[in-house]
């Protein structure tokens, strides 16, 4: 039996409508995770399991291609390709106990192929990459390597109305922490 040979047009083509096809992915994702959202964290400390919890405001925006945000983003990351889409968030945390305020910042995130570009990473300034890919159309898994941690997230969302967040933070091969959010929106 003869195997049909592919040709290079044809290898172009599927790889083409293949990047089309997680492009409208990820900002299928991004345009329903868009809105306001009340978050409840907890962490939990690894090997001894002490636990913190977190309350946070959330924004997200949706970013078209071309918007000003993400050429931005591109200038930093030195990109000569357009981002296909990406989020602007922006959070304000308090400590769920004590009630004291514990971070307020924001973040723009733009998505090509299977990277999505950062502004800067959550523990430094400079901006990051991580990788990432949908298993489903409501769940975004990312991992991100800086300062010589590796932080595994899954983002789900759960109907238009809840969403859950898992985030595993690694040292040198080992669990430092896992953080679990149950996010609700509130507009």
């Amino acid at each position: 039996m003869k195997v049909p040979q592919i040709d290079e047009e044809q290898q172009n083509v599927t790889s083409q409508l293949q990047s089309t096809r997680k492009e409208s992915r990820i900002a299928a994702f991004f345009r329903e995770s868009a809105g306001k959202w009340h978050s409840q964290r907890r962490y939990y400390t690894l090997p001894d399991g002490g636990t913190k919890e977190i309350t946070s405001l959330l924004s997200v925006r949706f970013l078209e291609p071309g918007w000003e945000e993400l050429r931005e983003l591109e200038k930093l990351h030195g990109l000569s390709v357009s981002l296909c889409c990406g989020a602007y968030v922006s959070w304000k945390s308090t400590d769920s106990v004590t009630g004291r305020k514990q971070s307020e910042n924001s973040t723009i995130f733009g998505a090509w192929g299977n990277t999505l570009y950062r502004d800067h990473g959550f523990a430094i300034s400079q901006p990051i990459t991580a990788q990432f890919y949908l298993p489903t159309p409501k769940t975004l898994r990312l991992r991100t390597e800086y300062n010589s941690s590796v932080f595994e997230e899954e983002i789900k969302l759960i109907g238009d109305r809840y969403r859950t967040r898992q985030t595993i933070i690694s040292r040198a091969g080992e669990q430092q922490m896992i953080g679990q959010y149950l996010e609700k929106r509130i507009d």
